[in-house]
């Protein structure tokens, strides 16, 4: 019995190409088909930013104590400024506003502030808040509280720069405020 080798390679030679194929595809497959249970690490961050969370709302709370306290003791000094010396009221100058602006202003118009429109105007006077001097006087804080009073629709807005504003058209300082809105993006700090 003769064994003919010189057939032998074409059998040999597509055997050890698939073999080498499968295991190729093995490894291949091994390496790209990382599985990995990331419940785990959801659960780390979902504990972490509860976490945040937390640490946020107590700092919020200690603001707003603090705030509160702040906001009293500056009324308690002002009450007792004002007591002891008359009220002077800085008087409107309507043209100068009109020179400034290039339109009308009335006086007292919380919308000549930026970022201030007639629905945000309406709660301010609602809350008490009807006057430039009164806005200028509001803390930021406060004024955010107005806003929050009036739902979701109001969280866009910033009011960190309106008591700012109104202390400038208070003071009829047109020049200054017509510079600061313009030099600012829409009343924002």
């Amino acid at each position: 019995m003769d064994i003919d080798f010189s057939n032998m390679w074409c059998w040999l030679l597509p055997l050890l190409c698939t073999l080498l194929g499968a295991l190729f595809g093995y490894f291949l497959g091994k390496s790209g088909s990382t599985t990995v249970d990331n419940t785990a690490d959801l659960n780390l961050w979902k504990d972490k930013n509860a976490k945040l969370q937390a640490d946020l709302d107590a700092c919020n709370k200690k603001l707003s104590v603090a705030g509160t306290a702040a906001t009293g003791t500056v009324a308690a000094a002002a009450s007792s400024l004002t007591a002891s010396a008359p009220e002077t009221s800085i008087p409107f100058n309507a043209d100068a506003a009109k020179a400034a602006f290039g339109k009308v202003i009335k006086e007292d118009d919380l919308k000549i502030v930026e970022g201030i429109g007639p629905k945000i105007s309406e709660m301010f006077q609602n809350s008490g808040i009807r006057t430039w001097k009164a806005l200028s006087q509001t803390s930021v804080a406060d004024c955010q509280k107005v806003l929050d009073k009036g739902g979701d629709r109001y969280k866009v807005h910033d009011p960190a720069s309106w008591p700012l504003q109104a202390k400038m058209a208070y003071e009829g300082k047109w020049a200054e405020l017509v510079k600061w809105q313009d030099e600012h993006d829409h009343g924002k700090l």
